[in-house]
């Protein structure tokens, strides 16, 4: 009887290939075991390390609930400063708001008072005609005091207030005019009573050189000193 011929192992071809690629075929059968780790979990929040939060390089992303106690004093001083510049802020813009206003916008301000002078002078007939130019004033021009520099467009203009003993406030104010012929000065006098909205005219003059004052206003030109009225000799006659 012929025994049955048993065929050759798979494995015995692996045994003559070289060393190298029987560890290729070895791990390619068998793979590595991965093994669970802290990384790998679902559920694994890593703490990552990060920089002290400080005064000067919070930035606020930390939540507060993950600050320590010294950082939470740090964040808390940088708000405070941010908080107090912003408020220094609103107290600076709200100032010059208020001066602008005074000093240009409002009815009352000298800008104001200048400009309407100034209009009063220009459309004044005498005036034209003393200064020089076309009718209306055109070509005459105002401004406030003399500057050192000849490009200066807004010069300062000269005046002051001062309030009496009866509540009475007292505006005073002088600037100049020039036209094509002349140049001269504006002189203005005004008050405002107490609890009263606007200021009324006093006194308002141009005065030029080698020539009369032009007066536009003068409340007081009419008022003459009575008290020596009827008297000669310190007897009253009538």
């Amino acid at each position: 009887m012929i025994p049955s011929r048993v065929p050759p192992s798979p494995l015995a071809g692996l045994l003559k290939l070289p060393a190298s690629t029987r560890l290729l075929f070895h791990n390619h059968l068998h793979p590595a075991r991965q093994y669970a780790t802290s990384s790998s979990l679902p559920n694994s929040t890593p703490q990552a390390s990060r920089r002290a939060v400080t005064v000067a390089n919070d930035t606020g992303r930390i939540p507060w609930t993950q600050l320590s106690t010294r950082e939470k004093a740090a964040r808390t001083t940088q708000q405070s400063f941010n908080l107090l510049v912003v408020l220094a802020g609103i107290v600076m813009t709200g100032g010059v708001s208020y001066v602008l206003y005074r000093e240009v916008f409002s009815t009352d301000s000298k800008t104001a008072v200048f400009n309407r002078v100034a209009d009063r002078v220009k459309a004044d007939g005498r005036c034209v005609e003393l200064l020089g130019g076309r009718s209306g004033g055109r070509d005459i021009k105002a401004y406030g005091e003399p500057s050192w520099s000849r490009w200066a467009r807004n010069r300062m203009i000269a005046s002051r207030t001062e309030t009496d003993k009866l509540g009475t406030e007292h505006l005073y104010m002088h600037f100049y005019v020039e036209g094509p012929l002349n140049s001269g000065t504006v002189n203005l006098h005004m008050t405002r009573r107490h609890g009263e909205k606007d200021f009324e005219y006093r006194f308002l003059a141009v005065d030029v050189k080698g020539h009369e004052r032009i007066y536009l206003e003068n409340a007081d030109a009419g008022k003459t000193d009575k008290r020596g009225q009827g008297r000669m000799f310190g007897v009253k006659w009538w």
